[in-house]
C-alpha cells in the first residue's frame, strides 16, 4: 500500500471545499444528501466545516458485486427521511469514477422535487468517465489507480484509514 494523500492533505483538500460551497450557496439553507457508505467520513467532516443551514440525509448506492469487479447499481432513497422539496440539495460522494453512481442517483433525487440539485465529490479518477457529467465540486484529482482509506474500501477493508493509499495487486490477495 502506497500512500497517495496525507491525513493534513485531505484536510486542507476539505477546508477548500467547505469555502467554495459556502461561496456557492452564500448563506442559503442546503439539504447535504451523503451517499453511503464511502462518504461518511467526508460527510462528517465537511458538515462541521459549513457556516450555512443545513439539513443531513442519506442514500445507499452500491454496486451489486463481489468487491472487485461492477455490478449493477442499487440504489435505495427510502433512507431519505425529510421533504427536500423546493430546497438546495447537494449530493456528496466519495470518488467519481465511472461517473453511474451519480448519473443514476441525480435523476432520482430530482423526482423528490429539490430546486437545484449540485454535486461533491472528495476525488475524482482522471479519465475515467464515459459519460457527459462532471461532479460541480471536486477535492481532489487522482490517477486511475484503485484507492482506499478515508471511508473508501477494498472488501470492506480499509475505511478508517486517516489517508488515502493506492493498493497494489498484493494487497488484493487472500482478503476475503
Amino acid at each position: 500500500m502506497k500512500t497517495l494523500l496525507t491525513e493534513d492533505q485531505l484536510k486542507q483538500g476539505i477546508v477548500q471545499l467547505a469555502e467554495k460551497i459556502q461561496a456557492h450557496y452564500q448563506g442559503k439553507p442546503l439539504t447535504i444528501v451523503g451517499v453511503m457508505i464511502g462518504s461518511v467520513v467526508l460527510l462528517a467532516d465537511l458538515i462541521r466545516l459549513l457556516k450555512i443551514p443545513l439539513r443531513v440525509e442519506l442514500v445507499q448506492a452500491r454496486s451489486d458485486h463481489n468487491g472487485t469487479r461492477p455490478g449493477p447499481m442499487v440504489i435505495n432513497t427510502d433512507l431519505i427521511s425529510g421533504n427536500i422539496q423546493g430546497r438546495d440539495v447537494l449530493l456528496i460522494d466519495d470518488i467519481f469514477d465511472t461517473g453511474h453512481t451519480l448519473w443514476e442517483l441525480i435523476p432520482q433525487i430530482d423526482e423528490l422535487g429539490p430546486s437545484s440539485i449540485r454535486t461533491a465529490v472528495l476525488l475524482r479518477k482522471i479519465g475515467q468517465c464515459k459519460l457527459d457529467l462532471k461532479p460541480d465540486f471536486i477535492c481532489f484529482d487522482i490517477p486511475n489507480a484503485f484507492v482506499v482509506g478515508y471511508g473508501l474500501d477494498y472488501l470492506d477493508l480499509y475505511r478508517n484509514l486517516r489517508y488515502i493509499a493506492v493498493l497494489e495487486p498484493s494487497d488484493m490477495k487472500d482478503k476475503k
